[in-house]
């Protein structure tokens, strides 16, 4: 299985705008329907990839566990839908009610979004403070698909937890991993290595 780590975005960089459509409500979301919210994470995923598959359980209990303390959660799908027609709106529909996503699942079919994020792998996870600014990018957890170990969202929670007490989040952080984003036909941006 091939794996991408993810390019930074510097820590302190404002969450990038966003305007997308929810696969399940049909309606839009946006950066501003998060506001007033204590934290926002923002997660790049698509269902085929077996890095994702590894953590969804997890992923959902988050939504639950983090939603009801004031935190926003998003997952966008980037991936170009013609190479991998699941991971467009109607797979992805049919992914996040299989799980019970208790959050909005984007589709970021121009994958402008996922660029200005600078994100390149799924699942690549951004968390940003009350004023929306960066304060963690990094690995959902330590655990790897076929490792023997269930994902727990280790990292993610503690720096969710660090943003909801208000305290610092720890600066030394481990770079995403999983599969590249599929991006269309001459679409990938500069960032992204080989």
């Amino acid at each position: 299985m091939a794996t991408t780590e993810s390019a930074p975005l510097p820590l302190s960089a404002p969450a990038p705008d966003f305007s997308l459509p929810d696969v399940v409500s049909g309606g839009s979301v946006s950066l501003e329907s998060f506001a007033g919210k204590k934290a926002l994470l923002v997660v790049f995923a698509s269902p085929h990839c077996p890095f994702v598959q590894h953590v969804k359980g997890e992923l959902a209990r988050m939504g639950r566990d983090y939603g009801p303390q004031g935190v926003g959660v998003v997952m966008i799908s980037a991936n170009d839908a013609v190479q991998y027609p699941g991971d467009g709106p109607d797979g992805l529909k049919a992914f996040a009610q299989e799980q019970g996503f208790t959050f909005p699942v984007l589709y970021d079919e121009s994958q402008a979004t996922a660029r200005a994020y600078t994100a390149v792998c799924t699942p690549d996870t951004f968390i940003f403070d009350d004023a929306r600014r960066l304060v963690y990018r990094g690995r959902f957890d330590e655990t790897r698909p076929n490792s023997g170990s269930s994902a727990t969202g280790a990292e993610l929670r503690a720096a969710l937890d660090a943003v909801l007490a208000g305290t610092p989040v720890p600066t030394d952080q481990k770079a995403s991993i999983g599969c590249g984003i599929k991006w269309k036909p001459g679409n990938a941006p500069a960032y992204v290595s080989g």
